[in-house]
This record gives C-alpha cells, sequence and structure tokens, in this order.
C-alpha cells in the first residue's frame, strides 16, 4: 500500500492522509513519539555501529534519524530484540510499546517463525492479527512489513511460498485495521547479495539503509537519504557457489543452529537496546557503511 492508496472501506491511512499533508506544503511531519517492534531485523542486526545503543543503528535507528530533524520534541524507542518469535513480540512488547503513548509504530515480526520454525503461515497472520488490534488501539499511524523475496538465496528460499503467502494476509491485516504496508517484496535492490550480511541472514548497512529510505518514502516524508547502488555482482561457475555455500554452512548455519539448540540462563537474554523514548543522535552519517560487510 502507497500513500496513494486507499483501504477495502474507501479510507486512506492515517500515515498517508499525514504524509500527503507534509508533502504537499505543511510545514511539519505528525510524528512525536517513535516506536519500533520486532526481531533482529528492527534492532538492527548487521549494521554494526559502535555509537548506537547495543552497537547496531539499522533502519529504524536511520529512518528515526531522519524524522527527527527540525523537531525538538521527537522521540525514539526500540524495543526489538534479537531471535524473537511473533509470539515473544506481541507478548512482550505491545504493552511497554503502548504505555510509551507513540503516535507511529512499527511492526514487523513472523520472520523467525516461518524461516526457523516451519510455521504455518496463516495461524501466524490470525496471532498477528489479534496484536495489531491491540496496537491500532493506540490510535497511532501502524506500520507493518511483507516479507523480502528470498526466492534466490541459499536455505532461505525454500520458505519463499510461505512468505508469500503471509504477506497476502498482512495485506489484508493492514486493510483491516487502517495501518500501512512497507513492501519489503517490493524492494528489487534487495536480491543482490551486498545487501546482505555475510551471515545471509540479516541485511548489511547497505540494506537497512535501503529499507529506511523505502519507509520514509511510504510515509511520504521528505529526507536526505539517496538510492545507493551496490554495484554487479561478480559472476561465478557453480563449483564457486556451492564452495561459497559450504563455506556459510561451516561458518554461520551450523554455529547458529548450536546456539540456537543450546538453553540459555533468562539473565543472557538480551534486552532492547532503546527501551524508552528518546531523541535519536542525529550525528551520525547519512550512509555510514561498513565496507567489508559487503563482501560475499
Amino acid at each position: 500500500m502507497t500513500t496513494n492508496d486507499k483501504d477495502l472501506s474507501g479510507r486512506r491511512p492515517r500515515s498517508a492522509v499525514a504524509g500527503a499533508a507534509y508533502v504537499e506544503g505543511a510545514s511539519h511531519h505528525p510524528w512525536r513519539r517513535y516506536v519500533a517492534l520486532g526481531d533482529s531485523f528492527t534492532e538492527g542486526v548487521g549494521d554494526p555501529d559502535p555509537r548506537s545503543p547495543g552497537g547496531v543503528r539499522g533502519w529504524a535507528d536511520r529512518a528515526a534519524e531522519e524524522l527527527s530533524i527540525g523537531h525538538e520534541e521527537f522521540a525514539y524507542a526500540n524495543l526489538a530484540v534479537r531471535g524473537l518469535l511473533l509470539e515473544q513480540i506481541l507478548e512482550r512488547q505491545i504493552g511497554p510499546a503502548l504505555a510509551l503513548e507513540p503516535d507511529l509504530i512499527t511492526l514487523s515480526a513472523g520472520g523467525n517463525d516461518m524461516v526457523f520454525h516451519s510455521s504455518d503461515p496463516d495461524k501466524l497472520a490470525d496471532r498477528l492479527d489479534a496484536g495489531v488490534e491491540l496496537l491500532s488501539s493506540a490510535g497511532a499511524t501502524l506500520v507493518l512489513f511483507t516479507g523480502p523475496d528470498w526466492g534466490s538465496t541459499p536455505f532461505l528460499g525454500r520458505n519463499r511460498t510461505k512468505v508469500a503467502v503471509f504477506n497476502e494476509n498482512i495485506r489484508a491485516i493492514a486493510s483491516r485495521h487502517d495501518a500501512v504496508i512497507a513492501d519489503l517484496w517490493g524492494i528489487r535492490e534487495l536480491r543482490n547479495p551486498r545487501m546482505w550480511d555475510q551471515d545471509r541472514l540479516h541485511l548489511s548497512p547497505l540494506g537497512h539503509h535501503a529499507v529506511a529510505l523505502m519507509v520514509l518514502d511510504t510515509l511520504g516524508v521528505p529526507h536526505r537519504l539517496r538510492p545507493l547502488e551496490p554495484g554487479a555482482v561478480p559472476p561465478r561457475n557453480w563449483q564457486q557457489a556451492r564452495a561459497g555455500d559450504l563455506v556459510w554452512a561451516r561458518r554461520y548455519l551450523l554455529p547458529w543452529a548450536w546456539h540456537r539448540l543450546r538453553k540459555r540462563a533468562a539473565m543472557d537474554e538480551p534486552r532492547a537496546k532503546r527501551p524508552t523514548a528518546a531523541p535519536p543522535a542525529t550525528s551520525a552519517p547519512v550512509t555510514g557503511f561498513v565496507v567489508h560487510s559487503f563482501r560475499q
């Protein structure tokens, strides 16, 4: 759904109306407090920055930095925690999010369920619908994410059909609850390996930049971010591709699987990097990429 789309009732989403007004000449965008919910995607894993809380930046931080420019009272909280499943995100983050009284909320959840637990996308959507209904009670602009197209990605590509089904459910949920869709599936640049971290599970800094730009465009907010081309992918024959897959599995997939199987003490559970709403840092460079993250 874009800022010009209407839902099934013929109404334009709250954020689409507000964003369009801003583009057409209003002096400020309408949001003063933004809260991000989700897992590692929203936390910013894959976009290292020692100046940022938790040592990672990510698309949500990048978007918040742009939203804060010229808005001294703007505040931002990021409750996302890596590794969480959809049910955990809803149970642990909705209450704290509503307590912060946001007028802008982003929610991305369900990816870990489908990729690592082979969960049924329709059942996930039913649970997501209930969570979105709670969030919508705040009257805030609510942004939901479709999943990316992993069709050309080894291991993750096997979930492409499930992601597509889940995406259609998300679009229906957004329509029912007057939410806005941030369409990851539609970002063609994400098909380039350089948009992804070397672990192939998380976005690279370049990928996080692309998502931040898309979210701001979806909201109709003018910003400083510019599209960046990751460059052509060097051709590889099948032997090189297979060798690269084996190295990836040994370096990233097997350690990840072992880590997931281990029982971790509660004190070791990661916590949200920005649990309270505060002004985001705006001194970081617009791109701020780590070059070595682009290598295959």
